[in-house]
């Protein structure tokens, strides 16, 4: 069984400790491939590492997350830029990028002129972009509207919206929600709605390690007094979002892996 983590911050320093194993931990239950996507110009040379070392597990993305956009947004963007120009790894996707106003809106027309400007380089480099939108799916989906020409295509990751948006997500053409343990969590009865009646040939997995980990591990680790790494995601983890994702739409693990495997590797253009 094939299984892809199609987005985890693994150069993050929660794996400091045990990255080789953790990395073996995902193998093991068929986590063979696992996408990074970057944060800003301090976390290029971590996600470098991780590629050469393993690149064939290891796949890199470069962005400016919108989390990472300040008044010296522009100096930030030129390093990304010269980064993807560079080219010291192959780059796989745009991203992380997109919009966040659930922290701070301070800086939300510099988020805004990121998100555009990065999108123009996704459509010129012929790459696909990783969205992230915390509490702004609809400014997102405008600009993503606005800037579709057909051949733009991505992810809308750690999606958790309902119905309504999931199809609108779906009327764009090209573009895929991504799925992580926010899907395990009780009280998203919206989000489970729209994984039962979306096809799957419209979700990929993720794991967003270290982040937001899935049941039961989420409350498992919490629980272990001698866990090191209480709340901490991994990419074997995802192995349960995959199980999720079958049990609310009644059909097996494998084929959930397979079809949101075969997406993934067309969205991102792995060899198979």
């Amino acid at each position: 069984m094939l299984l892809i983590d199609t987005h985890a911050h693994l150069y993050a320093s929660e794996f400091d400790d045990d990255r080789n194993d953790m990395l073996q931990r995902a193998y093991e239950v068929g986590v063979k491939k696992v996408l990074l996507p970057n944060i800003d110009s301090s976390s290029i040379p971590g996600m470098y590492n991780l590629v050469e070392k393993y690149p064939e597990q290891c796949f890199a993305m470069m962005g400016l997350h919108p989390c990472y956009v300040n008044e010296n947004y522009e100096e930030e963007l030129g390093l990304i830029k010269k980064a993807l120009l560079d080219a010291k790894c192959p780059f796989y996707a745009i991203g992380e990028i997109g919009l966040d106003f659930y922290w701070d809106t301070t800086y939300k027309e510099e988020q805004i002129k990121a998100l555009r400007l990065q999108i123009e380089w996704a459509k010129t480099y012929h790459l696909p972009i990783v969205l992230h939108c915390r509490d702004s799916f609809d400014e997102t989906y405008a600009i993503v509207s606005e800037l579709n020409d057909k051949n733009l295509r991505g992810v809308f990751h750690c999606f958790s919206g309902g119905l309504t948006d999931a199809k609108k997500v779906v009327a764009l053409g090209g573009f895929y929600m991504g799925l992580g343990g926010v899907a395990t969590y009780k009280k998203t009865d919206e989000l489970s709605e729209a994984i039962e009646q979306i096809p799957l040939n419209y979700f990929v997995l993720e794991t967003d390690a270290p982040y937001l980990s899935p049941e039961p591990y989420r409350t498992a680790n919490r629980k272990d007094k001698k866990r090191k790494h209480k709340n901490r995601n991994e990419s074997a983890y995802v192995y349960a979002v995959a199980q999720k994702v079958a049990d609310i739409k009644k059909i097996s693990l494998n084929e959930v892996a397979n079809v949101t495997s075969e997406n993934a590797q067309k969205l991102f253009q792995l060899k198979k």
